[in-house]
């Protein structure tokens, strides 16, 4: 019986032509906007949670007041000094700790001066921890500080593509940093946003003399947990460790530790949540689309009115006129649907492709699974066929003498 229902609704679907296709224009946009938001916030989600897990999940951050940027933003009159950072390394199940300094000062090549953030990094093994829990490399004559150096500098991605000034600076090239001459020794791996990839690196030592500082102020500590050991027991030791070197009660702590689990949690919870606000505004047009659809089985039973009389004289019941109403209106919204997910996957596809010409984006990828789109098009359908209901009722209720008697 559904295969004759099936074949009279699409006899009547191409019937209508045009106005067929105009009808599902709602379904189109709102399953394409869906299917390629979701699979676009996914593949973001999946580049992001990538990153993490080539950082490892056994680092964790340690910065003055509430969070990593407050000290670099002037937020907080808390300091971390080596005194901080010795007992950090002293702690069980710590391997290798090492800190940050920042300061922002004013760079200056061939005439040309920028004021940007100027990183002082630790030339002991910590260097490479410094490095790599942040996620850069350094390339060029050297790849990494060494204690001997002083006045070098590493520089980051937009100085040596020649985005910053008007030329390139490359490794060899002499820089002035708040008039002190630097020397170029390693050009840094691009980052991904134009404030970090703008970042000079140079040893502790060197900001310490631009800050005027008798001792290290870090803007971050990075620490890595020994392998074996548990990393939130591990956190929970060296805040207790760093209450009582600073003399703090629980609950007054003036420092904020947090663990790549926790950011990669964070930046779930964030991209899930606009991923899904931007669906529910997406979900509007699948509304619109209902309504059209409603519209033109209003429209259709109106123009079927002596169809359904003839129907009900030759002994269809009811149910059979329901039936044969609804299961055209799914047919719209199902149609609505296997179109607009080609259309999303495209202009996903699409997105994709030309994040993959930039270096910064090229991890991005569309993740479109099967259930992606076997769930847009059984949604599409159940659009359609709720958006049917009152249209079928009403068809099926009409008196079959009084149907065909109607012009």
């Amino acid at each position: 019986m559904f295969s004759e229902y099936f074949d009279l609704a699409v006899k009547s679907i191409v019937r209508k032509g045009l106005r067929s296709w105009l009808t599902m224009l709602g379904i189109f946009v709102g399953i394409a906007a869906v299917v390629s938001l979701i699979s676009l916030g996914q593949g973001l989600q999946d580049a992001l949670n990538q990153q993490f897990e080539l950082l490892g999940t056994n680092l964790i951050y340690i910065s003055p007041g509430g969070d990593i940027y407050s000290m670099m933003f002037s937020t907080t009159t808390a300091k971390l000094k080596d005194k901080d950072l010795e007992t950090i390394r002293d702690t069980r199940g710590i391997e290798l700790a090492g800190g940050m300094l920042m300061t922002t000062s004013r760079i200056t090549y061939r005439g040309k001066s920028v004021f940007t953030y100027v990183a002082g990094m630790p030339t002991d093994d910590s260097q490479d921890l410094m490095f790599s829990g942040s996620g850069i490399t350094i390339s060029g004559r050297q790849s990494r500080f060494n204690p001997s150096d002083k006045k070098k500098a590493a520089i980051g991605y937009r100085y040596w593509i020649g985005d910053v000034f008007d030329h390139e600076v490359r490794d060899g090239d002499r820089i002035k940093i708040d008039g002190k001459d630097f020397e170029v020794v390693g050009e840094v791996s691009q980052i991904g946003n134009e404030m970090d990839d703008a970042n000079i690196y140079v040893p502790y030592d060197d900001v310490k003399e631009i800050l005027g500082l008798a001792e290290n102020e870090y803007v971050v500590i990075m620490a890595r947990v020994r392998a074996g050991d548990s990393v939130s027991e591990t956190v929970e030791r060296v805040k207790r460790e760093l209450r009582k070197s600073r003399g703090l009660k629980e609950g007054n702590e003036d420092f904020a530790i947090t663990t790549l689990e926790d950011m990669q949690e964070s930046m779930n919870l964030v991209l899930g949540a606009v991923k899904w606000f931007l669906v529910g505004i997406a979900g509007i047009s699948l509304f619109v689309g209902g309504v059209g659809i409603m519209n033109t089985m209003y429209t259709s039973v109106l123009e079927r009115t002596t169809e359904i009389g003839v129907m009900k004289a030759v002994g269809a019941k009811n149910s059979d006129i329901r039936n044969l109403f609804l299961v055209e209106s799914g047919i719209l919204g199902m149609v609505g649907g296997v179109v607009g997910c080609a259309i999303g996957a495209g202009l996903s596809l699409t997105v994709e492709y030309f994040a993959g010409l930039n270096p910064a984006t090229a991890t991005l990828k569309a993740s479109i699974p099967p259930e992606l789109v076997l769930g847009a098009v059984a949604f599409s359908f159940i659009v359609g066929s709720l958006s049917g209901v009152l249209p079928a009722i009403q068809a099926s209720n009409l008196k079959p003498v009084e149907a065909l008697r109607y012009e």
